[in-house]
């Protein structure tokens, strides 16, 4: 006892024993121990894609569009630069999770004390909520635009997505894996077959991935930049991720826990690089359709909607579009159900049933969106769109920072500790986070 005193004091765990976040379906998917490469990554490939839907959710469209018309393919460096970013958290919510057999809530719990882990709670549920509202909207947008459902109505059929969320999580985790997996190539193809009609600059698009002193020197273009930075990196992913990867039953060996890092980082890179390529690709067909064109001034979803077959002399450029939104409204909603009962049982230790959970999580984003449809219309939900984006922005810093922390403490993760310039990376991305957030609020604001 007094030995594990002298530990809890140097930093370590203070809690041992927890129950794992998503009881039902923990250690549920078997890994190869021999075998091929592939073979063993193939048990792993999953969590990442799950991450990855909340990199292109409606929520980063509009920036995107708006980017993408106003100047052309100059922001493209944003966009990548900001996934790079991605790619570093997610590996390190993996790591967490892998190593200490907790999820990111749990381990705030386990560190502060009650009042700072329930302001972290309450920050975390603001970030779902409003993660869950621009998904919402951007589901009824899709809806509207596809089959001329008002948008009323689209937000009330898209909260019955919770049968599908109860129905697949019933078959087991892989079938939502396989599900999201399904969705996420159905936006690509989607984009892919969008860029092929738009017919863009080869020689612009390598361009723009090369950063520019116009981004920082321009006022206006450095807003839309710290917009795509601040709807990139998604909070709730952070707690999602170090959750989900504990579904695979790895060895919890040292040898054990390096491998699964390492297939599990593979999985996450994999997948947030197809996450550039669809927000890169939202950017690319705005410059080549808009911005090109003289459109210059379309921020609006259902502007770029609208322009899209004119522009592109193709009836198909619309319907592609708004179906990839369709899917990618509908992702998004699959992931957010489940961020949101880890980070209630995390933080609380309560737990809900799934269909409970879900529904409430529903009912937050479903009112002020019917309020604000019914009151203002579609400029309304637009602006309701760009706020969800805010209010993420405001939480990030409060999941990065511990985050970082932890990862970065010897006493807690052995030597799985982050390395040195691992550690003064991870502290640099997230004084450029915080700086960027507050700035971007600022500018919201003020």
């Amino acid at each position: 006892m007094a030995a594990e005193n002298l530990e809890n004091k140097k930093g370590t765990w203070k809690r041992e024993n927890i129950n794992p976040s998503l009881q039902e379906v923990h250690k549920s998917i078997p890994i190869q121990k021999t075998g091929s490469f592939f073979r063993r990554l193939l048990g792993f490939i999953g969590p990442g894609y799950l991450v990855a839907v909340g990199y292109m959710d409606p929520g980063n469209w509009a920036t995107s569009i708006a980017g993408g018309s106003a100047y052309g393919y100059t922001l493209l460096s944003v966009i990548l630069i900001s996934n790079l970013m991605a790619i570093l958290l997610q590996a390190l919510s993996a790591k967490l999770g892998i190593v200490s057999g907790r999820d990111l809530a749990q381990a705030c719990r386990d560190h502060f004390s009650k009042p700072v882990a329930y302001m972290l709670w309450v920050l975390c549920e603001l970030a779902i909520a409003a993660c869950d509202l621009a998904e919402l909207i951007g589901s009824a947008i899709a809806l509207n635009l596809l089959f001329n459902i008002p948008l009323l109505y689209g937000i009330c059929i898209t909260a019955l997505d919770v049968l599908v969320v109860l129905l697949l999580q019933n078959k087991g985790f892989r079938y939502i894996e396989s599900f999201v997996i399904a969705l996420i190539v159905t936006i690509a193809v989607c984009f892919g077959v969008e860029l092929f009609l738009s017919q863009p600059e080869i020689g612009g698009i390598a361009a723009g991935f090369i950063p520019s002193s116009h981004i920082v020197s321009d006022p206006t273009m450095l807003y839309i930049a710290l917009g795509i930075l601040g709807a990139t990196v998604m909070p709730h992913n952070l707690y999602l991720h170090s959750s989900i990867v504990q579904t695979r039953n790895y060895d919890h060996t040292q040898a054990g826990k390096r491998s699964a890092i390492k297939f599990a980082t593979i999985d996450s890179t994999v997948a947030l690089m197809l996450a550039l390529f669809v927000n890169a690709s939202i950017l690319i067909l705005s410059s080549a359709a808009f911005h090109s064109t003289g459109h210059k001034n379309v921020a609006e979803i259902q502007d770029a909607y609208h322009l899209l077959d004119p522009l592109l002399g193709s009836g198909i450029a619309a319907i592609l579009f708004g179906v990839a939104l369709l899917a990618s409204g509908q992702n998004s909603t699959l992931t957010g159900t489940l961020a949101g009962q880890i980070v209630m049982e995390g933080f609380l230790n309560i737990r809900l049933r799934p269909w409970l959970r879900r529904l409430i999580t529903r009912m937050i984003a479903i009112i002020p969106a019917v309020i604000v449809t019914l009151l203002y219309g579609e400029k309304g939900t637009g602006e309701l769109l760009i706020l969800s984006q805010v209010i993420l922005s405001l939480q990030l810093s409060f999941a990065v920072i511990p985050l970082v922390m932890f990862t970065s403490d010897k006493n807690k993760m052995g030597e799985f500790v982050n390395k040195k310039w691992v550690k003064w990376l991870a502290w640099f991305v997230t004084s450029i986070i915080v700086v960027l957030n507050v700035y971007l609020l600022w500018g919201t604001f003020f």
